[in-house]
C-alpha cells in the first residue's frame, strides 16, 4: 500500500533515465547482431538520447523563467 503512495509521488521525470536505455538497446538490437556491437552503440545512442534531453529541458527552463 506504502509503495503505491510512494510510487503516485514520485517526479516523473526519473522514468526517462531508463526510457532512453531502452530504447536505446531495442533499437540496436534491431539493427545489429553482435553482443558487443549491440552494447557499444546503445551506450552511444543513450548517451545522445539524454543529451538532447537534457538540451530541451535547458531551453523549456530558459523560456519558462520568471512566468
Amino acid at each position: 500500500m506504502w509503495n503505491l503512495i510512494a510510487a503516485a509521488e514520485m517526479n516523473t521525470t526519473w522514468y526517462l533515465l531508463p526510457l532512453a536505455v531502452v530504447i536505446s538497446l531495442v533499437y540496436n538490437a534491431s539493427r545489429y547482431e553482435i553482443p558487443a556491437v549491440i552494447v557499444t552503440r546503445a551506450v552511444r545512442t543513450c548517451i545522445t538520447i539524454l543529451v538532447f534531453m537534457t538540451a530541451v529541458f535547458l531551453v523549456l527552463f530558459v523560456l519558462s523563467f520568471n512566468l
